[in-house]
């Protein structure tokens, strides 16, 4: 493997901001120095406590502004904060699914539009409808409905009135092979697919830009090729890892194991492989489950810390081919 002296920097970059949040007071740097275009993890755990960190999201940094945002788990109020992004530079939320530990903090964050001015519409996509799970249109009316929402004073985002700015609902279709380009803009590409997540309606997410990709999977188990031919070419490339090799059946329905994310990263080829979604007992077999991914990916691996940040044009100059 080769790697240049800027890319050793950046592994070096990452373990500082990966420290924790407490660390801030002794001059730990939280936000990315470099805000290109840079993936900063906001939340690298899951969906118990034991983790002691935030639930999953991750924030894109693309020409010094916070403009893109994945997921808004539980603690992600918080870590947003710490990295130093704003709502009001946010021009696209992409949910990949309703379970609890990827969309809790999303009506928290929104609420602070009230507290500056913005006008301009901010795109907010998620998967369609399926089994007992709603669209992203059917779980912003539940939020935010006038009549009957859990937050009705906040009312005023479907329509940007009230001192709020409008949010353009999407909601993406989630079956079928084919990816669909859910938001462009400003240099920036964005394109989602649906993934195997049980009966879970599912979206990874490709961000496409002249500096380079990242695409961002959420859960799931590994099963659909087309999410091979959805990630190729990803200069990072961001997998789950909740589970270890010897889950269960019903867990391996859900998330892939190390070695099925192994063989997915073995055949994607990113530059940079990082690993997030981390649970109290994953953590506990850690080793053992990067050993696995390590055998047959040949590339580098990063293990996600909430606030970690990887900026892609370093990552652009180190190689493993």
């Amino acid at each position: 493997m080769k790697q240049t002296l800027k890319a050793v920097a950046l592994a070096i970059g990452c373990a500082l901001a990966a420290a924790p949040a407490g660390a801030a007071s002794q001059g730990v740097q939280l936000t990315p120095l470099d805000k290109n275009f840079t993936l900063q993890v906001l939340g690298s755990g899951g969906p118990i406590s034991d983790d002691q960190r935030a639930s999953s999201s991750e924030v894109i940094w693309w020409k010094g502004k916070s403009r893109i945002l994945i997921d808004a788990g539980g603690g992600v109020y918080l870590r947003f904060g710490q990295a130093g992004a704003k709502l009001e530079e946010v021009d696209f939320i992409g949910i990949t699914h309703f379970h609890t530990d990827h969309v809790t903090d999303l009506p928290a964050l929104l609420k602070g539009a009230y507290f500056f001015e913005r006008s301009d519409p901010l795109d907010l996509a998620g998967p369609e409808a399926g089994s007992a799970f709603p669209s992203m249109s059917g779980y912003f009316d539940a939020l935010f409905n006038k009549e009957k929402g859990a937050y009705a004073y906040l009312s005023g985002f479907k329509d940007g009135t009230d001192g709020l700015f409008p949010i353009t609902l999407i909601d993406v279709p989630y079956r079928g092979p084919k990816p669909h380009t859910v938001y462009q803009q400003d240099g920036l590409t964005i394109t989602a697919l649906g993934i195997p997540h049980g009966d879970v309606p599912c979206l990874a997410y490709r961000i496409q830009s002249a500096e380079g990709s990242i695409v961002i999977s959420a859960d799931q188990n590994g099963s659909n090729p087309a999410f091979l031919d959805f990630a190729r070419g990803a200069d990072i490339l961001v997998m789950p890892l909740a589970i270890h090799e010897g889950a269960d059946p019903v867990s391996a329905s859900l998330h892939a194991k190390p070695s099925v994310v192994a063989k997915i990263a073995a055949e994607v080829n990113p530059k940079l492989l990082v690993l997030n979604h981390w649970m109290g007992l994953g953590l506990s077999r850690k080793s053992e489950a990067l050993d696995i991914v390590k055998s047959q990916f040949l590339g580098q691996v990063i293990a996600a810390r909430d606030l970690s940040s990887y900026p892609v044009s370093s990552v652009k100059e180190s190689t493993h081919e």
